[in-house]
């Protein structure tokens, strides 16, 4: 069963920080170095500096950007701009926001969720992670003590019977509110009501739990909590701050994640086809992006993709003729795995069908306007539209123990660092 629990989050104090925009940050992984110097201007107390510090010169194993943000945080607490809540509490997250031109209202809660290595019980991964990112997020949590961005959970819950024990104090105080960089509201609620802290617990206990996103987060914590050696099972080294989102949540969307295709002669759409032949066939030509993948949304399948070559401005749509090809190509996955629309773009077209053309390098974009803004300046040689994977894929695959190909979602938005942190050593 998966276990939370309520905790003693660490918050800014407004009173001494300022507005909460100026001092939450989105997690380190979509952050470059442009966003990164803006949100350090933006204020001394911006959670940019701890979460992605920057390098500096000099820079050695005693002094570098891991034990800045650790002095950093310390500093924070011993100054009051971060104070500790004095009940244990359920924060509920309310994100609204827009994609593709329709307004969303994602609602969930902030909660401890007990670490658990994955196959060993109710807590799935749905994605490969990287060595990189996990080496660097455990030196953090090493210098710092803390959970300073959650990890991102989906629960199934189709009748939204978790959230309906939190809504109603959603109504009785106004919310905390952030407003970010991508124009995304968020709003936060502290819920120390002992008996709904409670019922949520209840609730949760047999719930599966499927990371959607921050899977190098948590595995880091499931390290740390190694190395911490705690045989107490209810040390707060054991748990990890995780936001939790009802799959039946109404603003819970994923976005589709196209790829854009680099180290290509300037290919033609007409030389794409014939390399696509044997097992695709051509469902649709059309002007423009736009239009091309209105025809996906239409078809609502996994087995058609688009493709727009930059040399002539050319798109069309292509089907797969015949999913039985997969099973040779992914014989090790599940019928499910091998049905999705990246894993026959990765295992059938890119490193089967492409191949003699060049050696391909990606750059991936969730939106139709970033592909179309990367044809016009000819960033690539090839755009690919991707079918975005569904709820139901993920809780499918995840449930089996698999884990997706890389970049097979995106759900927008990211969650803010800063609203809340967790301390791994004081609860």
């Amino acid at each position: 069963m998966a276990e939370i629990r309520g905790f003693r989050g660490f918050r800014y104090d407004l009173g001494t920080v300022g507005s909460l925009s100026d001092v939450v940050a989105p997690p380190y992984d979509v952050i470059g170095p442009e966003l990164q110097q803006k949100l350090y201007d933006l204020s001394p107390h911006n959670a940019i500096r701890l979460e992605l510090t920057k390098d500096e010169p000099g820079d050695d194993e005693s002094e570098n950007k891991y034990t800045r943000a650790g002095q950093t945080l310390r500093n924070w607490i011993a100054e009051d701009a971060l104070r500790q809540d004095t009940a244990r509490s359920l924060y509920v997250y309310e994100q609204e926001f827009e994609a593709e031109g329709k307004t969303y209202t994602r609602r969930g809660f902030f909660a401890r969720v007990r670490l658990e290595p994955f196959g060993t019980g109710r807590i799935f991964p749905h994605e490969q992670t990287m060595s990189g990112p996990k080496a660097d997020r455990l030196k953090l949590y090493q210098a710092t003590g803390f959970n300073l961005s959650p990890v991102f959970g989906l629960y199934p819950d189709p009748e939204i019977e978790v959230f309906r024990v939190l809504e109603p104090f959603t109504r009785k105080g106004p919310p905390l509110v952030a407003k970010d960089h991508l124009g995304v509201t968020s709003r936060l609620w502290v819920i120390t009501d002992t008996q709904a802290i409670s019922a949520v617990i209840g609730l949760m206990g047999p719930k599966p739990v499927f990371i959607a996103d921050g899977h190098h987060r948590y595995e880091t914590g499931l390290k740390y909590a190694e190395e911490q050696g705690a045989t107490d099972p209810e040390a707060p080294a054991n748990y990890c701050l995780m936001m939790l989102v009802s799959m039946g949540d109404p603003g819970l969307i994923i976005l589709p994640t196209h790829r854009l295709v680099s180290g290509l002669p300037a290919v033609t759409a007409a030389q794409v086809e014939a390399a696509l032949g044997e097992h695709f066939e051509v469902v649709g030509r059309f002007d423009n992006a736009e239009e091309c993948w209105e025809h996906l949304e239409m078809d609502g399948g996994q087995d058609v993709l688009g493709f727009g070559t930059v040399a002539d401005g050319k798109w069309f749509a292509a089907k797969l003729r015949d999913p039985a090809v997969m099973a040779g190509l992914a014989p090790e996955q599940s019928a499910e795995w091998q049905g999705l629309g990246v894993s026959i773009l990765h295992k059938l077209v890119l490193e089967k069908q492409l191949a003699a053309l060049g050696t391909p390098s990606l750059t991936f974009v969730h939106l139709v306007k970033e592909v179309t803004d990367a044809v016009a300046a000819k960033a690539c040689q090839l755009a690919v539209l991707v079918p975005p994977a569904t709820m139901e894929h993920v809780e499918e695959i995840a449930g089996n123990r698999e884990k997706m190909p890389q970049k097979s979602t995106y759900f927008y938005p990211k969650l803010l660092t800063g609203l809340v942190f967790n301390s791994l050593k004081k609860d």
